[in-house]
């Protein structure tokens, strides 16, 4: 999500990618001895006088023989009994599977891949076919698929650019309270601020956190930056999907609140897909939203957030206090927010507690947004009064959640 007050607050009361390495070129293998027979057949052998025995079932190849394969395993070099143990194994073991990721991506180095541009269809076909696959034996967590799939979507578009592209100027927007707010920055300086906010969550899973410093003054050539956020992207899905079940709770820290993991990798993969079509359009490339269900996934983060930000501005001054303080789980004033179309639904917000109930009888409020335009409200690329949005009842509550909504983006 594009530093906000308040992220958290009580649950939904209702409502309605990954690309990995590029595949290494094929190896060309020998001619089998059947080839030959078919192009010379003088050199072709005597017949056996019988069948040879049916070899007796290998037993299971071991840890130490499996990880020798790697490297043949990267090059595509293995056989097919080889490849399905090593596949197998790397869904098992954590150490191989970190070293197989690293084996691959530098096979990737030496095969540069083609420019994609030559067939701009190409790279939605590659992304959807790597996302349709089977999904292995450790799976990943429903959690994590959204930041999965907005990595590798924003990878894909980098990967084909030149120093230009990288020093493209991108115009950040967020909403700073009650006002809006514009930063220029490189492509480059967005993937070094991408990979310095993902820290947080790094950090809580025991991960090295990026050093600390402006995005601008990141060292090194502008592939360099996409690699290390690229390493860091890989290894905080890795961790999370081999971690306990009991770490979707664990807090990640932001700034005076914080945000259980599971909300954490929510949070990433909103701002991830808002600073890609950043990136896109300021190189004038065309960029799709996320899928329906990872969509749905954003918006309920997001309109479960509402309720603690709007409480977060009334303490700052920033909107009026509330009508009457609601105690803990009894019902109160409620707004009814629908987001409408794909990735939508309804949602039924308490306006004067963030811990108060909130029930369709109480409502005070309904307004109606778009499914796009409430993400870019929430990311500070629309002014809350020049939102696209239908409403009836109560009009200060309703400006209350308009505002609340945008004051959660952030640079």
């Amino acid at each position: 999500m594009s530093e906000a007050p308040g992220r958290g607050g009580p649950g939904r009361q209702d409502g309605n990618g990954a690309s990995g390495p590029p595949r290494p070129p094929r190896i060309p293998l020998p001619r089998t001895a059947a080839e030959d027979t078919a192009r010379w057949p003088e050199a072709a052998p005597a017949p056996a006088a019988e069948a040879a025995p049916i070899a007796p079932e290998t037993a299971p190849m071991s840890h130490k023989v499996l990880k020798s394969l790697l490297g043949a395993w990267a090059l595509a070099a293995c056989s097919a009994e080889e490849t399905t143990a090593v596949e197998a194994h790397l869904t098992d073991c954590a150490t191989c599977a970190d070293e197989a990721v690293r084996l691959r991506e530098a096979v990737a180095l030496l095969h540069p891949e083609d420019n994609l541009d030559l067939d701009p269809r190409l790279r939605s076909r590659v992304l959807a076919s790597c996302l349709g696959r089977r999904p292995a034996r450790v799976p990943l967590p429903s959690w994590v698929a959204p930041y999965d799939a907005e990595t590798a979507r924003l990878d894909a578009l980098l990967r084909d650019f030149g120093e230009a592209e990288w020093q493209a100027q991108v115009r950040l927007q967020w909403f700073d309270g009650s006002r809006a707010v514009e930063r220029d920055m490189t492509v480059a300086a967005v993937i070094a601020h991408l990979t310095a906010s993902d820290g947080s969550v790094a950090a809580t899973l025991g991960l090295p956190e990026p050093p600390e410093g402006e995005p601008e003054a990141a060292e090194g050539p502008p592939g360099a930056v996409r690699t290390e956020w690229r390493r860091q992207g890989h290894a905080l899905i890795r961790s999370a999907s081999f971690a306990d079940g009991g770490a979707a709770e664990l807090p990640v820290p932001y700034g005076q609140f914080a945000l259980p993991l599971r909300d954490a990798f929510l949070d990433r993969a909103f701002e991830c897909w808002i600073h890609a079509e950043d990136i896109a359009e300021a190189v004038d490339y065309p960029y799709r939203p996320p899928s329906p269900g990872h969509l749905h996934d954003l918006v309920d983060l997001t309109a479960r957030m509402l309720p603690t930000a709007i409480a977060d501005r009334r303490r700052a001054g920033l909107a009026p206090p509330p009508r009457a303080l609601t105690a803990a789980g009894a019902p109160g004033r409620t707004l009814h927010l629908e987001v409408e179309g794909s990735g939508g639904g309804h949602w039924y917000l308490p306006l004067d507690s963030p811990a108060a109930g909130a029930a369709p009888e109480d409502e005070v409020a309904h307004v109606a947004l778009d499914t796009l335009e409430f993400c870019r409200l929430a990311a500070g690329h629309v002014h809350p009064e020049e939102a696209a949005a239908g409403h009836t009842g109560d009009r200060e509550a309703i400006l209350d959640a308009l505002y609340a909504t945008a004051s959660l983006s952030r640079m």
